[in-house]
């Protein structure tokens, strides 16, 4: 799978990873003892919607642009509005623009807090080195370096408290093989971490086969709760676009079950084209 972020900005995944995103984040700043986020894949971290690559798929429309147009009950609209206080005034700037997990990190994070941004593209690099929210920030480092070499030279992270994002672009037939491997590896270095793990569903064979491996081996690393969380929007064909995804999360925070029913429940509402959309919550390993 080919996945250059630039042509799916705002789209259906992102709002689902991002919301669930800023949820966690939340959660681990109520403790005033300082964290640390390490992004694997970090991507080029805010997206311009009125470019080229945005405009040729026009994917937003149907994500960010369908969410930012409706009105949620009061329960609901509590859960995303920390999400869509920061992206609403960009969507509406000319240009429109579309935050990428660094920028809504850097936006949420606190002033004791560190974020380490990494990716392999050279192009990525200077694209979050241009930005200067990001690069002119001191609690901020962009390092080009390899996903996996970066997650197993950063975790567990100094402050022993934080998240890891890993959102691979999947471009590799190899990336669910090397998926299981990193994060088993860094497991075993910081069992009681934060892991948040990006995943598209084109074909559910590999996912399935990637989930069962997964909840087989972190628990022998010492990881004890591992919750998914699956979006559909709409039927999934083999040479379509990108129709369901999903993300694992490894020792969610205790209410992200219960948050995330409802959100994505919501979300299947209004960015789903079809009787095919849905959401589906799971645990694959529960103390």
């Amino acid at each position: 799978m080919n996945y250059r972020h630039a042509f799916h900005a705002g789209n259906f995944a992102d709002v689902f990873k991002h919301v669930i995103l800023t949820r966690i984040l939340l959660y681990l700043t109520r403790k005033e003892t300082a964290l640390r986020i390490v992004e694997t894949h970090a991507g080029d971290g805010i997206y311009d919607l009125s470019a080229t690559p945005a405009e040729k798929t026009s994917e937003w429309r149907a994500g960010i642009g369908r969410l930012v147009a409706t009105s949620p009950p009061p329960d609901i609209a509590a859960l995303l509005e920390p999400y869509l206080a920061i992206v609403k005034p960009l969507i509406a700037g000319k240009p429109p623009l579309y935050p990428g997990s660094p920028m809504l990190a850097s936006r949420l994070l606190r002033r004791q807090d560190r974020m380490i941004f990494c990716d392999a593209h050279p192009q990525s690099i200077a694209a979050l080195r241009a930005e200067p929210d990001l690069g002119r920030d001191r609690r901020v480092k962009i390092i080009g370096i390899d996903g996996y070499l970066a997650l197993n030279a950063f975790v567990p992270p100094v402050e022993r408290r934080g998240l890891v994002l890993i959102d691979p672009p999947f471009e590799e037939r190899t990336e669910f093989a090397d998926l299981l491997a990193g994060l088993t590896a860094a497991a075993r270095k910081w069992p009681t971490g934060v892991y948040m793990i990006w995943y598209p569903i084109k074909d559910e064979k590999p996912v399935a086969d990637f989930l069962e491996a997964l909840a087989a081996a972190l628990p022998q690393a010492g990881v004890r709760r591992i919750l998914r969380l699956e979006l559909k929007v709409d039927q999934r064909r083999p040479d379509g676009p990108l129709a369901a995804n999903g993300l694992v999360i490894l020792n969610p925070p205790h209410i992200l079950d219960m948050e995330a029913r409802k959100i994505l429940s919501y979300l299947a509402q209004v960015m789903g084209s079809t009787s095919y959309s849905r959401a589906d919550i799971a645990w694959l390993a529960r103390d």
